[in-house]
């Protein structure tokens, strides 16, 4: 019998929690570290020192005030895109189009602030406006691809991933046809916003307030997914969809606030790249953060609350490639090849769980 059986329900429940953290933690930690071996063989196969590039990885992400800067900065993105795949994930979905609706949201946000600066709004009129359309466009577009699934039974991984390139499509359209800056010759680019129209930067620092925007998400999900009744609802239709249905919960409301909300975050994270970053839409949206967002998801098992941390350990990975490639001599790639062992490690892990000794129940008399 189950040793924990004598012990009170609110123990017992505690104790079965704590085990399931611990595994998850340990897969977890194990995975990554086992990636960390594989790559380090792959830098001896190429006569390259693996101390050496972990502690270039340091010094780039966290050595000194300018790369803890750098490093918070590109967590920003990280941080919403790996919200736009934890929250429909908790629902039972596979969504990989963050990219897209960053893209297309960061478009949609710049082309809406242009005939509001042209009328000359404030920033207080002007940001708020666009963080909304972008909000709106990711919202939308993660929505379709949730109708799809849950209307039509459209693969929803397959439907998001072709959206995010039809996403990027539109946006290189429009971006390299009639809203094209006339004098971007060498990189088509929309009309720039100017510096007085930008987001500025947390005091003291410089990164600007998408961390925080990002952070104060990240507690919001979590409270709203795992302390409210609609997120109880979320967690019983990713479960069981039939048995959600034979409960009598509203499955297609919860699939599309669900993909909404992912939407919105990815949007938002749009809305930053061009507000505090680039200060018009490129191809420079185009950076691969919402495939990152997936690993970081992956890597925090869908709880928002590690997403934070774990999103600014890869930033510090994204924030260190350039001295990687000037002391080592190694391509941009390198740090892409890390987070690709990661994710193909963490996909094998999840064969190990409920497997392993030390975290099963144990058998008393």
């Amino acid at each position: 019998m189950d040793a924990t059986a004598n012990l009170p329900p609110q123990t017992r429940g505690l104790t079965v929690t704590a085990r399931r953290a611990a595994e998850t933690l340990a897969i977890s930690l194990g995975s990554v570290a086992l990636s960390a071996l594989l790559f380090s063989v792959f830098l001896l196969l190429l006569g390259k020192s693996p101390v050496q590039f972990f502690q270039l990885v340091w010094t780039g992400g966290f050595g000194s005030a300018f790369s803890i800067q750098n490093t918070l900065q590109r967590s920003a993105p990280i941080i919403l895109t790996a919200l736009a795949f934890a929250i429909p994930a908790i629902i039972g979905l596979t969504m990989i189009g963050a990219e897209g609706a960053l893209v297309l949201g960061g478009f949609v946000a710049a082309i809406t602030a242009l005939p509001l600066i042209a009328a000359g709004a404030p920033p207080l009129v002007l940001l708020p406006l666009a963080a909304a359309a972008a909000m709106v466009t990711g919202a939308a577009l993660i929505m379709l691809v949730g109708w799809l699934r849950h209307a039509r039974s459209v693969n929803e991984t397959i439907s998001s991933l072709l959206l995010t390139y039809i996403a990027i499509a539109t946006m290189n359209f429009f971006v390299e046809g009639i809203f094209r800056d006339p004098a971007s010759a060498n990189k088509p680019s929309t009309m720039p916003w100017g510096k007085e129209n930008m987001v500025g930067a947390i005091p003291g620092t410089d990164v600007h307030w998408g961390l925080v925007a990002g952070a104060v998400l990240a507690v919001a999900l979590w409270l709203l997914m795992s302390r409210t009744t609609f997120g109880f609802a979320a967690r019983v239709t990713g479960g069981n969809p039939r048995a959600a249905r034979a409960q009598g919960l509203p499955v297609g409301s919860i699939i599309l606030t669900c993909t909404a909300l992912s939407g919105a975050c990815a949007g938002l994270a749009g809305f930053f790249e061009v507000a505090a970053i680039h200060g018009q839409a490129n191809a420079s949206l185009v950076a691969g953060y919402g495939f990152t967002g997936i690993l970081v998801s992956f890597l925090a098992r869908q709880n928002p609350l590690a997403i934070v941390p774990i999103a600014i350990v890869f930033g510090a990975i994204e924030a260190s490639g350039g001295l990687i490639q000037r002391r080592m001599g190694l391509p941009d790639a390198t740090s892409a090849l890390l987070q690709g062992l990661i994710f193909v490690m963490l996909l094998a892990s999840d064969a190990l769980y409920g497997r392993l000794p030390l975290f099963r129940e144990r058998e008393g008399a």
